[in-house]
Parts: C-alpha cells; sequence; structure tokens
C-alpha cells in the first residue's frame, strides 16, 4: 500500500487571525470567551463583549442582523 507523506505546516506562517463580526475587535486566535455562530453558512465570530451584549438573542438563535 503507497502511504503519501505530508509536509508539516510551516513554524513561521503566522496563526490564523479573527475579526468580531460586530465591532471589528481582532485575535491571534478565536479565544475560548468568544462565541462563534454559523449564520447563512457563514461562520461568524464575536468578542466577549458584544456576545456578552446580546446574549439574550443569541441564545434565542436570533440571526446578528437582529441584534
Amino acid at each position: 500500500m503507497d502511504q503519501k507523506t505530508r509536509e508539516p505546516a510551516s513554524e513561521s506562517a503566522p496563526p490564523p487571525r479573527v475579526v468580531c463580526a460586530r465591532c471589528g475587535a481582532v485575535a491571534d486566535r478565536p479565544p475560548v470567551t468568544w462565541t462563534c455562530s454559523v449564520e447563512g453558512g457563514e461562520r461568524r465570530y464575536f468578542c466577549e463583549n458584544c456576545a456578552r451584549a446580546n446574549i439574550r438573542s443569541i441564545e434565542g438563535r436570533l440571526d446578528s442582523a437582529w441584534w
């Protein structure tokens, strides 16, 4: 059986950055305090402050357009 080898990811590649879909805050990686939502098939991240301010809408499953 033929096994394909994979090269490891470049160590110099920058980590993925995420942007809050509401206020534009930027983080190097999605912090555990951020919320992730899938709206219209697109993944959106919301920072801790935006998530806290809109928690009732998030729990009610309202798209961010309704906030």
